[in-house]
């Protein structure tokens, strides 16, 4: 393990107890060695992208201070999603839970299995309207923008809802 760091999370689900699933998504990451979550936002339900014929989501990002490398990070996403029985049969199809590296500080990584900033985090109002919720000053790297400004740029869309009662810290932590 590392010096810890400040990355971000993207999270969203289609299928089943939408709110449910987040909620134990964040519970499982926080319970998770090295993995600290530090800042939520509010929750979203937005319009499916890519492939349409499917449920609404609910989207949220998170701030999580952590000291294990990228990659494994990521490997323990992929863990977190397996665990809650994410099946990946359509790309950008319905799953129960989804959940994204955005950010991990101010690195650049380009490998074959990872690539930070996601690499279209900057054109999905699902990411970016949250994202600026708790980041919106933060730069994203190799862009010369901050989150606020990616986010300004793409005006108001529609089919990205902020729900009443968000999840608390307070309840996936404790």
């Amino acid at each position: 393990m590392s010096q810890a760091m400040t990355a971000h999370l993207g999270l969203g689900s289609n299928l089943g107890d939408r709110r449910l699933q987040l909620e134990e998504a964040l519970r499982r990451l926080h319970r998770r060695e090295g993995i600290q979550l530090t800042r939520l936002s509010s929750l979203y339900e937005t319009a499916p992208v890519g492939f349409l014929d499917q449920p609404p989501f609910l989207n949220l990002c998170a701030e999580i201070r952590t000291t294990l490398s990228p990659a494994v990070l990521l490997r323990t996403l992929l863990q977190v999603e397996q665990e809650l029985h994410r099946v990946r049969r359509v790309r950008w199809g319905p799953r129960t839970i989804d959940v994204d590296l955005l950010l991990y500080g101010d690195r650049i990584l380009r490998e074959e299995r990872l690539t930070v900033p996601h690499p279209r985090m900057t054109e999905r109002p699902f990411v970016l309207i949250p994202l600026a919720e708790i980041a919106g000053e933060i730069p994203v790297p190799g862009t010369g923008k901050t989150v606020h400004q990616w986010r300004a740029e793409m005006g108001t869309p529609e089919d990205v809802v902020p729900l009443p009662n968000p999840l608390t810290l307070e309840q996936v932590t404790t």
